[in-house]
């Protein structure tokens, strides 16, 4: 199994920035998908962000043009920066990994991002 850590959390003010890593114990080549969600108290979890091994992005219209996710496979890092910073982005951000193939799905413990003034 993989494990995956997020880092890069914390407490910024409307309309700042941060950058949120996700750091995966093995190689994500072989990963078909790597995701982004969101989760906030009393809230569904929220894909807001996918990309594909071939390079298909996907945002949710509430991230669109803010967030950006990229990926670093000699890291073996997924990231996801975040601008223009709003208090509805309040949520623990989690990473996850897809392999279809072999029917393998792997979550991360979280990281809290609060957008506070």
């Amino acid at each position: 199994q993989v494990q995956l850590v997020e880092s890069g959390g914390g407490l910024v003010q409307p309309g700042g920035s941060l950058r949120l890593s996700c750091a995966a114990s093995r190689s994500i080549f072989n990963f078909e998908v790597m995701s982004w969600y969101r989760q906030a108290p009393g809230k569904q979890r929220e894909l807001i962000a996918s990309m594909s091994s071939g390079g298909n992005i996907n945002y949710a219209d509430s991230v669109k043009d803010r967030f950006t996710i990229s990926r670093d496979n000699a890291k073996n890092t997924v990231y996801l920066q975040m601008n223009s910073l709003k208090p509805d982005d309040t949520a623990v951000y989690l990473c996850n990994a897809n392999q279809f193939s072999l029917r393998n799905v792997y979550w991360g413990q979280g990281t809290q991002v609060t957008v506070s003034s």
